[in-house]
């Protein structure tokens, strides 16, 4: 059975009716491929900086601490040593890549999957368009109140829109991004996704197609 879902205008009236694509939104949800998905999206998003001084690299004296006998303590050459203040760490993190990979196909089918999944509850929202004249945080944030309620919200846009994006930019809880950089992650992290009919057009030829 087709899944239909309203269309609404920027007010939050309904203004007609639209059968998202099945092979979009109605596939089979995976959560095992959602989840390698996410995981690798956050990998891949480290920088991997992480850096410690080694005992060879710490800048301190080389001459032997204190004398060898005599003393009744135990014997040291160095104070560059880990288990001293101020020595090197043993075994600390080192510059490396977290990067992972994860054939185009899997990652198309994980974002079909979290679409799929925020539309069989009801977490999408259609709109007709979503314009302004100017930037207006105030505007939009009643627009997105009309659309979504109390929810943190994702909104797709098929194009850049500076009116749009410099309006949802200051607000905490949505966020805007262009239908072709779709992923993952931010489906999972809002509660609804606003999708403009030009955005649905876009994920429609990107996704729809067959591989």
């Amino acid at each position: 059975m087709t899944m239909k879902f309203p269309v609404k205008d920027m007010t939050g009236q309904d203004v007609g009716e639209i059968e998202l694509p099945p092979d979009i939104f109605e596939v089979e949800i995976n959560v095992g491929l959602m989840h390698q998905a996410y995981v690798r999206q956050m990998a891949n998003a480290r920088l991997g900086t992480h850096k410690v001084k080694s005992r060879g690299e710490v800048n301190r004296t080389k001459a032997k601490w204190y004398r060898q006998k005599g003393t009744g303590r135990a014997r040291h050459g160095s104070r560059n040593a880990p288990i001293f203040v101020g020595g090197g760490v043993a075994h600390g993190p080192m510059p490396r890549k977290y990067t992972k990979d994860m054939p185009k196909k899997m990652r198309r089918q994980a974002i079909r999957s979290a679409l799929s999944a925020k539309a069989a509850e009801r977490e999408i929202v259609l709109v007709d368009k979503l314009d302004m004249d100017a930037p207006k945080t105030r505007d939009m944030a009643d627009i997105l109140h009309y659309l979504a309620g109390e929810c943190t919200t994702l909104v797709l846009l098929a194009e850049k829109n500076d009116n749009v994006q410099r309006s949802i930019r200051n607000l905490s809880d949505a966020r805007y991004l262009r239908a072709s950089y779709l992923n993952v992650r931010d489906l999972l992290k809002y509660d609804k996704v606003i999708i403009p009919l030009d955005a649905l057009e876009v994920i429609t030829t990107w996704l729809g197609r067959s591989e």
